[in-house]
């Protein structure tokens, strides 16, 4: 039997749980969270007009107010997105 996998985004995993969107593995030192603050329908569809994005250390250790390293708001779930790859990506890459 094949083993289930999730939604990769640019070889990363997405996990969502509600309007939050977890970008990124736990195993790695960062994790990109983004928050859905607002949306509008569009064709009997629910579209991200205002997302919140964080990116935090994954460590246990470190109280939740210290893990936060950037943080940005951007009016679309693509544009948001396309900053997140980016952040972790280049927090993944300065180890």
């Amino acid at each position: 039997m094949p083993e289930k996998t999730g939604l990769i985004y640019k070889g990363r995993p997405m996990r969502r749980k509600d309007n939050i969107i977890y970008y990124g593995s736990m195993a790695d030192k960062y994790i990109i969270m983004m928050q859905i603050l607002e949306t509008k329908k569009i064709k009997n569809m629910d579209v991200a007009t205002k997302v919140a994005i964080q990116l935090q250390l994954t460590d246990p250790e470190i109280k939740s107010r210290d893990k936060v390293i950037k943080k940005s708001e951007k009016d679309s779930l693509y544009a948001a997105m396309d900053i997140a790859s980016v952040w972790l990506e280049r927090a993944l890459a300065s180890r």
